[in-house]
């Protein structure tokens, strides 16, 4: 049984492989240089070097970056044509504006597939890996998609706001935040919601997966009842829009108290309820510490129950939890190292951060993420990616492998063994370059282990395949040379354990 100690780690027991650990989970890993800076900051300037990005200089995302107007609503003359085109049956002229409509679609699917490579991109480049690791976090939680949208710029400014707020405070910037986001507006169809015919969809999610968990803490009268307090809840092109001719301003009734409340009021009144802050410390829980495919156990739910407090006593605010989390001696105890399966957008982006292979197609890498199952701004429902045990299956389990080798080698799967396109020659040395300054560790033996403990997240690594891969270097030459490790790196990857965190 592992500890449920939330005691600050000692800085003696804050090792090299703690400090991996930590830039695995907060982060998406990195190279023996980074782990080893990490480790020499101890526990807690590291924590909050991750934690505190804001002092680390990165690219500015401005809203520019992408094509605001592509789907522009009519304006003036254009929208008095097409009325009058309607009104006239004028076919001409309606299949015109179709074609232009069409053309406009094909434009932002476009778009929308440059955003996802820009996004992959700079979760791969970016000096604050734990901004991105929230954004990415939220992207699942707070789960909208875009084929029910087809919009691609109101996708970028919601993973703006995931961005912008990824440790700010769960209930003002983030909840109070999403009812006004025109994405999830539109994919949970609020923009019909009014007054006169109640939509329901923003109500019941914003309850059941972004705040309380299903079932607990509210009724259907409540959905029904919080689905009034967001009439009027709309927008127009890119912006949050309130109509107050749309809002029903009649007495509401929500967890057994009335007023005229409106959807700031229902927002406020959700986060009196016990699990709003329950929920939350539970997802973050099995993102950050342990995915419990069988559910939390008593110790589990200790440290969950902390975390809760925490946010509570915090108002809500998030960097004080993830940080008491990433300081405590539970979240590098054993039982919680290889605790989680990578997904696969971790498991693409931890092998260029950690083993620094090319990049080499960033198309094609977000294909292989979609095959695996996580195609980013796809997420399959408004519940998001299940994630856990759900990532592997031998389909997923085969595309993890063969994505991995064409990182190291810049070969298809079907390639011929000779023919490698061209790609990016790649360079492992820089793995095992500073075993060379540890006198007695420039060893096949110490090597081995060395490359199997940096890519297992295990105390550990089984005898046998180190007799195995150290007979195989020996057969070599006896040394790492830069093809002996890259076919080494290879079987690592290939193999179960690689797909843990």
């Amino acid at each position: 049984m592992g500890t449920t100690s939330m005691k600050k780690v000692k800085d003696r027991d804050f090792n090299y492989w703690k400090a991996q650990h930590l830039l695995n989970r907060a982060g998406f890993g990195g190279t023996p240089g980074n782990i080893l800076a990490l480790r020499n900051m101890g526990p807690e300037d590291a924590v909050d070097y991750l934690i505190d990005y804001r002092d680390v200089e990165t690219e500015a995302v401005l809203p520019n970056d992408f094509d605001s107007n592509i789907n522009k609503p009519r304006e003036g003359n254009e929208r008095q044509r097409y009325k009058r085109a309607r009104e006239q049956g004028n076919e001409k002229a309606l299949e015109d504006f179709r074609k232009q409509r069409q053309e406009q679609q094909r434009i932002d699917r476009r778009q929308m597939a440059n955003i996802e490579t820009w996004w992959l991109e700079r979760m791969i480049e970016t000096p604050r890996p734990f901004q991105e690791k929230m954004a990415l976090f939220w992207h699942g939680h707070f789960a909208a998609a875009y084929r029910p949208i087809e919009d691609s710029y109101l996708l970028f400014l919601q993973n703006q706001l995931f961005r912008s707020n990824a440790v700010g405070n769960f209930k003002d910037d983030l909840v109070h935040g999403i009812i006004r986001d025109p994405a999830m507006i539109k994919y949970l169809n609020n923009n019909q919601n009014n007054k006169n015919s109640p939509n329901e969809n923003l109500a019941r999610e914003l309850m059941e997966l972004f705040t309380l968990g299903e079932g607990r803490g509210y009724g259907e009268q409540d959905i029904k009842q919080g689905a009034r307090t967001l009439t009027g809840y709309t927008y127009n092109d890119n912006e949050f829009q309130y109509l107050s001719q749309n809002h029903d301003d009649g007495l509401k009734s929500i967890f057994g108290k009335s007023g005229r409340w409106d959807g700031h009021d229902f927002v406020e009144m959700i986060f009196t309820r016990p699990s709003a802050s329950q929920f939350i410390c539970e997802k973050l829980y099995r993102f950050y510490v342990n995915d419990s495919p069988n559910g939390f156990t008593k110790e589990q739910q200790s440290v969950i129950r902390k975390m809760a407090a925490k946010l509570k006593s915090s108002k809500w605010e998030l960097k004080p939890v993830l940080r008491q989390l990433f300081l405590s001696e539970h979240f590098y105890d054993e039982d919680n190292v290889g605790a989680v399966i990578k997904s696969p957008v971790q498991l693409v982006i931890q092998a260029i951060r950690s083993l620094r292979t090319p990049t080499r197609n960033l198309p094609k890498l977000n294909e292989a993420c979609a095959l695996m199952g996580q195609s980013i701004f796809h997420p399959p429902s408004v519940k998001g990616w299940e994630g856990g045990r759900k990532w592997i299956n031998t389909s997923t389990l085969f595309i993890r492998q063969n994505i991995l080798l064409y990182l190291l080698t810049g070969r298809d799967e079907g390639s011929r063994a000779w023919d490698r396109g061209g790609s990016t020659e790649y360079d492992a040395t820089h793995l095992v370059n500073h075993l060379q300054d540890i006198e007695g560790s420039n060893t096949v033996q110490d090597g081995v282990v060395y490359l199997l403990r940096f890519a297992h997240p295990v105390a550990a690594p089984d005898g046998r395949r180190v007799d195995e891969w150290v007979e195989y270097v020996n057969n070599r030459g006896g040394r790492f040379d830069n093809t002996t490790l890259i076919n080494i790196l290879a079987l690592i990857t290939a193999s179960p354990e690689y797909q843990l965190s």
